[in-house]
């Protein structure tokens, strides 16, 4: 199914070029372009038909819930799982660190 924004965009474009009834080459160009992809998109082999399953594919996409993933929680910064703490264990000898109290 083709993203609905692009079809709407399309649809959109297509509408406004047929409004303008094309009297120059570069507006049948564009009608003709518009035509086709929305013809592509629909997987249709005439502008009515494209027309008619752009409709039903809107009418469709409005229609079902949502099915993007789930996104987790932001993270709050606490580790899920903490590092044991050490300051309980006396220093060790053999570091080459000397601590100082």
């Amino acid at each position: 199914m083709p993203d609905p924004k692009a079809l709407r965009s399309l649809l959109a474009r297509y509408a406004d070029l047929r409004i303008a009834a094309p009297a120059n080459d570069e507006n049948r160009r564009a009608l003709d372009d518009v035509t086709y992809t929305l013809c592509v998109m629909t997987a249709t082999g005439t502008i009515e038909d494209a027309l008619e399953r752009a409709d039903a594919m809107l009418a469709g996409a409005a229609q079902a819930p949502a099915t993007a993933a789930a996104v987790p929680p932001p993270a709050t910064g606490t580790p899920a799982i903490s590092a044991p703490s050490h300051e309980s264990a006396p220093p060790r000898d053999d570091s080459g660190v000397t601590l100082v109290a």
